[in-house]
């Protein structure tokens, strides 16, 4: 007998998924009526209904979304199983947070920034030039979302989730169809994609204009000209065939970060025993470190990749990355002093996370 884990696995390997989407979502609401029952007991078994807007090609779905499925199910010895639905299937980014709340899903792939109104101090890690590689800000972010920290007692638990695993890119370059990028002067007037939150100010600081937009719609606004590039981490070029219609890329740049996170709902996690919650954040810290150290072994090969692909690298000219640089802390205090005008504690959310990439 397959069980629903296994599915998965079949799932990544091309086979045909297994529910369709209307099929999926009315199995979603009979589950999520059934879960109002009683808690789980330690012996029995759990399912846990996880829902991803992530196509199962890309990297993350293969290097965080089932090493952390298959981590809790070794660890639990069976007693904790997975009903995974990639690719919107249940819903797009902005509507996940949603269903963890409504129910209909018990774990979720939330991306702060296409909720920013939900989560605006997450994009603390958005900011440009906060860290030099991925696993710098994925381990600084997750010590904010962990029991206790700031993000998880003012963000994540108001809204009525926990966060299991954390990850942040390597820092975003700028990537465009037509204008290379060398100068600060280059920005100016091009309409680039962002993730929104902090991503949005960096554009504005450049005299870029920002469009926020998530990752599968990048690929036909350029295609159109509606786009002139996107700020992106290079590891997820290809994932949106992105490489077909860009032509150039500045590696040198540090343009901000984007976070997503595998959170579970209160109510899931209230079903679950102790032994069982042990478990799933086990398995989280693991996909969480198995996430970022791939993406930083994988950084250089990218860009040689992209290269034979057409898009050609190159760095801003003499002085230009100083003085980009110094125009980009503009960024954080702009960002810290919206969010304390806000009655947020934008300004001690930043030096939290700047001492977090420090240790």
């Amino acid at each position: 007998m397959q069980t629903p884990y296994s599915l998965c696995r079949r799932t990544a390997l091309n086979a045909p998924l297994h529910h369709t989407l209307r099929a999926g979502a009315a199995a979603a609401v009979l589950l999520a009526l059934a879960l109002q029952g009683a808690p789980v007991h330690a012996q029995e078994a759990v399912k846990l209904k996880f829902a991803d807007w992530m196509p199962v090609s890309h990297y993350t779905v293969t290097n965080a979304a089932y090493p952390f499925m298959k981590k809790a199910t070794e660890l639990s010895k069976g007693k904790i199983e997975f009903q995974y639905f990639p690719a919107e299937q249940l819903g797009k980014g902005k509507d996940l947070l949603t269903l963890l709340q409504t129910g209909v899903a018990d774990i979720a792939d939330i991306s702060p920034s296409y909720i920013s109104d939900k989560f605006p101090m997450s994009s603390v890690a958005e900011l440009p030039a906060m860290f030099n590689n991925a696993c710098q800000g994925t381990y600084a972010y997750a010590s904010l979302v962990k029991a206790g920290g700031v993000l998880a007692e003012k963000e994540f638990k108001p809204n009525g989730v926990r966060v299991l695993v954390s990850v942040a890119y390597a820092p975003y370059k700028v990537l465009t169809t037509k204008n290379k990028i060398e100068s600060i002067q280059d920005f100016s007037g091009l309409k680039l994609r962002t993730a929104g939150g902090a991503m949005d100010i960096t554009a504005n600081v450049v005299d870029a204009v920002p469009v926020r937009m998530p990752g599968p719609d990048i690929l036909p606004s350029l295609s159109r000209g509606t786009l002139d590039g996107t700020l992106a981490p290079l590891q997820s070029v290809k994932v949106f065939d992105m490489q077909t219609q860009l032509r150039h890329m500045t590696t040198d740049v540090s343009l901000g970060s984007f976070i997503t996170v595998y959170a579970i709902s209160d109510r899931a996690w209230k079903r679950l025993p102790q032994e069982l919650r042990a478990t799933l954040v086990e398995a989280g810290d693991f996909a969480t470190k198995n996430h970022c150290e791939y993406v930083d072994a994988q950084e250089v090969k990218v860009v040689q990749e992209l290269e034979k692909d057409g898009v050609k690298g190159n760095t801003m000219a003499p002085g230009q990355l100083a003085a980009l640089n110094t125009k980009l802390q503009n960024v954080s205090a702009e960002w810290a002093t919206s969010l304390d005008k806000r009655n947020k504690p934008g300004t001690a959310v930043l030096s939290d996370f700047r001492k977090a990439v420090a240790q």
